[in-house]
């Protein structure tokens, strides 16, 4: 059953990197051996024989097969790690191009946006708020502090990205949900001030029907502010993560955070104290 999965989300992957069902077939179909006819690929990938050939030329032409021109021929797959990191390289390259393509689209008017310090912006879906975080923790360049309302967000490279900030000089503060995972973040990020959040309210609300649970809180040179929750979605209440974004000294959501930060009450003992 295992492997029946396995094969099924090979060739969906496959798929969503570029390659076509037949071509993601047969490739999945090679790798499952050390070689095979398109008579072999065919009887295990259920793609027709005179399509086999046309796929075959697909992949060795991106370099995941090799062709032994024998009679008749034989064909086998690159290895794992050399498959993964051609797809890889392609996929690096199209995102560069679509960079390029689309910083290089012309304006559909002349208006110039302006600097709004009161908007807030609403997020959706862990990926758009990880790669906001990201931006927010890479761009900041005086003070990050970022409160964690769950364990499942403190990533291996969210640590990096923290880690890196403070070897460029950023000042680095961590609040941790509970004991448990400030241990973790403090064995991870050595170099920042670490704590154990005192907003119980990150995790549980004193409102009997409210199950919301903040997953991060993120405030970066207190003037951008990133608070994300967890959202039911199919009985999973962390299967969905939403959230909201402002920018601007003036803006009201990132004054709150900056005045709760100023008076100590994100952090149990804070040191920092009052400003």
């Amino acid at each position: 059953m295992d492997n029946i999965s396995n094969q099924d989300q090979a060739i969906e992957l496959l798929q969503e990197l570029g390659l076509k069902e037949y071509e993601a077939r047969s490739f999945v179909a090679l790798a499952r051996r050390e070689r095979g006819t398109a008579k072999d690929i065919s009887e295990t990938s259920d793609v027709p024989r005179t399509r086999v050939y046309d796929a075959i030329r697909v992949l060795e032409s991106k370099g995941l097969v090799e062709t032994q021109h024998s009679n008749p021929k034989v064909f086998r797959a690159v290895t794992i790690d050399e498959a993964v990191n051609t797809l890889q390289s392609e996929y690096i390259e199209r995102t560069k191009s679509l960079r390029s393509a689309l910083s290089g689209l012309d304006p559909t008017d002349d208006e110039r946006t302006t600097d709004a310090t009161h908007e807030v912006w609403s997020l959706s879906g862990n990926q758009g708020i990880t790669s906001r975080t990201q931006q927010l923790i890479e761009g900041a360049t005086e003070e990050l502090m970022l409160v964690i309302g769950h364990e499942s967000i403190f990533t291996d490279q969210l640590a990096d990205q923290l880690r890196t900030a403070g070897e460029r000089g950023v000042d680095v503060i961590v609040g941790a949900v509970d004991e448990d995972l400030h241990a973790e973040i403090r064995d991870a990020l050595p170099g920042a001030e670490v704590f154990v959040s005192g907003l119980d309210w990150l995790s549980r609300s004193p409102l009997p029907s409210d199950d919301t649970e903040i997953s991060r809180l993120l405030l970066a040179d207190r003037e951008a502010i990133l608070v994300s929750s967890f959202v039911e979605s199919g009985g999973d209440s962390r299967e969905h993560e939403q959230g909201v974004f402002g920018r601007g000294f003036d803006n009201g959501l990132v004054a709150i955070v900056r005045r709760l930060m100023a008076t100590g009450l994100l952090f149990r003992d804070d040191p920092r104290g009052s400003e």
